[in-house]
């Protein structure tokens, strides 16, 4: 681990302790920094699930990633600043308040004085660490978060009253979401195969690449613009999400001036 160009690519220095101040810092910022995108499942690119090709993508690349990516690459940095950091399986919650499948998210836990869960890969998530053992509401700029006990000593994680995953409570490495990673990025049946996102929040809100489309949320009021021409959609990428991309991502059966997202402005994982 290449601590500090991971930083640079941050734009954070090297923390003095591994305390919960510095993990606030380093979440916000990644969240800023690290966009939540699936452009590899367009650009046929395979996502391999291991800390120096993650290294390569994230830091040398600059490009963002989906859960596995993020919150993988992410954990091990932790683990390098002398965090104690371990990875956690999540189901995501499904529209009609359903569970999807075992190892559907990856989510990461710190343990401090107490046990807080990180997550920089679910899009619209929260900006900074929740504590696992609150049981109040914790408000974030994002909205309010409450963790509540769940079955077998899992925990539910709610956004604004609404059921984001469940987080297993044991610890698992990251080769354990080697398959549900391949289905993800393969599987006709995988959102991320069907949508085209690029996303990452802001000061006054958040901006989403879609296809054409460019939506800016500022201060709760959204803007979408469409962009005309290759070049433009280039140069969107470039500026707001600091990626020079050789080539524009194609969703399956279209054009790179084609999308299929329905929700562009949140980002799951």
């Amino acid at each position: 681990m290449d601590i500090d160009a991971y930083l640079d690519r941050l734009g954070v220095a090297r923390p003095a302790a591994p305390d919960l101040a510095t993990l606030r810092h380093l979440q916000e910022r990644h969240l800023a920094a690290v966009p939540f995108e699936n452009l590899s499942s367009h650009l046929g690119e395979p996502v391999v699930l291991a800390e120096d090709a993650l290294f390569t993508k994230i830091v040398h690349r600059r490009r963002g990633g989906f859960c596995y990516e993020l919150n993988g690459l992410f954990a091990a940095l932790l683990r390098a600043l002398g965090y104690d950091a371990s990875l956690h399986a999540a189901q995501v919650f499904r529209r009609d308040g359903t569970l999807g499948p075992p190892l559907d998210h990856a989510a990461i836990v710190v343990s401090l004085a107490e046990d807080w869960l990180v997550d920089v890969g679910f899009g619209r998530f929260s900006r900074h660490p929740l504590s696992l053992s609150a049981v109040d509401p914790q408000p974030d700029s994002e909205g309010e978060f409450l963790v509540l006990d769940a079955p077998h000593g899992d925990f539910d994680v709610l956004l604004d009253g609404e059921p984001q995953y469940r987080l297993e409570r044991r610890p698992r490495p990251l080769a354990d979401f080697i398959p549900m990673a391949w289905w993800q990025t393969t599987s006709p049946e995988s959102h991320f195969t069907r949508s085209l996102t690029c996303s990452r929040p802001t000061s006054q809100g958040r901006v989403t690449l879609s296809g054409d489309r460019l939506i800016e949320t500022v201060d709760g009021v959204r803007n979408e613009v469409h962009l005309p021409a290759p070049e433009a959609i280039r140069a969107a990428y470039r500026v707001y999400f600091g990626m020079t991309l050789p080539r524009l991502p194609v969703p399956p059966g279209g054009s790179p001036l084609t999308h299929g997202v329905p929700q562009p402005d949140t980002a799951l994982a």
